[in-house]
């Protein structure tokens, strides 16, 4: 992972560069601003082909020329999916990106229902997903979207800064239902914010991760003298102040000759052993964190009031034994399961860059016995065909018993039934699945249900079509419109219904009418025929 004026931090067997905030600690509470919006370096158009905005795996549309989202191949859509939009974070690595990078909710036919474009594909975001922001003060709470935005360089390479200490890096935000920024988020101690996690509690605060190069002789472990180790923080921040409430860092409470990666990959990535590698934090019904390590190939639940370790699930020192089908390697997304039960995408790949796979990547629940110290599987969730995930994905699950899985590093996500199937089965119980274009990939992806009510009016442009105009309508976000009214007449303040009721038949609408105009306006219709919103007055081009 480059380490310069911008710096960054290690990611799921990659490095992700973020780039500072504004000069001081990070933006007042009250005041929210954007971040991390230019690509931090090493990164640019020297070092990343452009994007590709044209072609059948991109859309483009008439009235929203500057978005070119991803298309994507559904191969599986059967009946029995959870409700909700599909949530990525599309981008790609060492290759062309697909469209443009940024956060992308998707229907079910892979038609875009928002899309927030970044400027460069040297900046991405990670995951993007639905939480309930709660304010505990007055009692309120709202559905919001948050997503983690920097830079991303893959393989990773390190350039450490004087002191081992990186300044201040890359960022979350928090946008509202009309996709409105309300907060930005900073890790403190020094720390750069981590793609891996951003979590919302109902304490009013945000669980995160915050990773910094430590400097260490690793003699002892097989490295370089002159090294550093790449340590972990969990931090947790009160939205409101900004206030650090919580932190726990892993080299206060872990031991490094734990990892699976040997010290000695130092010498590759600019001295900086990434040893540990933390990629999910969840907290429990008690107050108890659960947290993946994804290099030690182990799982651990620490207390939030004494900060000691519970217990550990896999690697060197597992407290549990495992039954068939249940172990795991280069694991991702660890989550709290009801009845006992825990979740994770289990990668099964790779030491980077160039490892070989331990086993197949799929969904994991598993069963624990904490009283035994026995870990069963429950259930598993193999693709058809097999996928070999070197980085990232999750499992998430869902209101109806189902399972969501991103894969990660492999160009898929998909939904399953909860009964899962096993390995060589990949096909039963799949009821979604769906194929990003080109390399492209996402860190997570994501089902979630989510009503988008733009604060900005429609898009719309009128072109001619012989002696008839064509009406192109889009509302970017909006998950409520329907159908579709024009109005059209000879100057903006003569305006009439040229068209009733049109159907809302995808992202964006092309609406024919024999009106001539000159001028054009739409409005934006509920299932109710009630008006939303109406566009602003447009000239007919010619």
């Amino acid at each position: 992972m480059s380490r310069t004026a911008g710096a960054c931090a290690l990611a799921a067997g990659f490095a992700f560069l973020s780039c500072p905030p504004p000069a001081a600690a990070g933006p007042r509470p009250d005041r929210p601003r954007l971040c991390a919006t230019e690509p931090a370096p090493p990164t640019g158009s020297a070092t990343t082909p452009p994007p590709i905005t044209s072609g059948s795996d991109v859309w483009s549309f008439v009235s929203e020329p500057g978005l070119h989202p991803q298309r994507v191949t559904v191969t599986a859509h059967k009946p029995g999916t959870a409700r909700g939009e599909i949530f990525v974070g599309p981008y790609a690595i060492g290759t062309a990106v697909v469209g443009q990078t940024g956060a992308l909710i998707s229907d079910n036919s892979g038609d875009p229902v928002w899309f927030r474009p970044l400027p460069s594909p040297d900046l991405q975001n990670a995951d993007f997903k639905v939480q309930t922001y709660h304010r505990p003060g007055s009692g309120k709470a709202q559905p919001v979207l948050t997503w983690w935005q920097g830079s991303i360089a893959i393989p990773p390479t390190y350039t450490n800064l004087p002191g081992g200490a990186p300044e201040p890096g890359g960022c979350y935000y928090i946008y509202d239902d009309h996709y409105r920024l309300l907060k930005t988020v900073f890790a403190h101690h020094g720390f750069s914010p981590d793609e891996h996690e951003f979590l919302l509690t109902r304490r009013g605060t945000a669980l995160f991760i915050a990773t910094k190069p430590v400097p260490m002789d690793l003699r002892p472990y097989g490295g370089p003298e002159d090294g550093s180790i790449l340590d972990s923080e969990i931090q947790e921040v009160d939205l409101e102040t900004g206030r650090l409430v919580f932190s726990w860092d892993l080299l206060d409470h872990l031991d490094p000759a734990d990892s699976e990666v040997s010290a000695s990959d130092a010498s590759t990535s600019g001295g900086v052993w990434d040893a540990f590698h933390l990629n999910s934090i969840d907290e429990g019904p008690g107050g108890e964190l659960l947290a993946s390590l994804r290099n030690f190939w182990a799982i651990y639940t620490i207390s939030r009031e004494t900060g000691k370790v519970g217990w550990q699930l896999g690697g060197r020192k597992s407290d549990f034994t495992f039954g068939p089908d249940a172990d795991f390697s280069w694991q991702h997304d660890a989550r709290f399961g009801p009845d006992g039960k825990i979740s994770l995408f289990d990668d099964g790949c790779c030491d980077q860059p160039d490892g070989t796979p331990e086993q197949e990547s799929h969904g994991l629940v598993l069963d624990l016995d904490v009283d035994r110290r026995r870990a069963t599987a429950a259930r598993t969730y193999y693709h058809r065909p097999p996928l070999f995930s070197a980085s990232q994905g999750n499992t998430q699950a869902l209101d109806n018993g189902n399972k969501f899985i991103g894969w990660g590093q492999s160009s898929y996500y998909s939904e399953y039934a909860n009964a899962g199937n096993t390995q060589g089965n990949g096909s039963e119980n799949l009821l979604y699945d769906a194929k990003l274009p080109g390399s492209n990939i996402s860190y997570r992806a994501f089902r979630n249900t989510w009503v988008g009510k733009p604060s900005y009016p429609p898009s719309v442009v009128a072109t001619s079509d012989g002696g008839n105009s064509v009406v192109h309508a889009s509302w970017n976000g909006s998950t409520q419109t329907t159908a579709w009214r024009v109005l059209a007449g000879p100057d903006p303040d003569s305006l009439s219904v040229v068209v009733r009721h049109a159907r809302r038949t995808g992202f964006e609408t092309a609406i024919p009418t024999r009106d001539a105009g000159l001028y054009f306006r739409v409005q934006a219709l509920d299932t109710k025929g009630r008006v939303l919103k109406s566009s602003r007055v447009v000239t007919l081009t010619r």
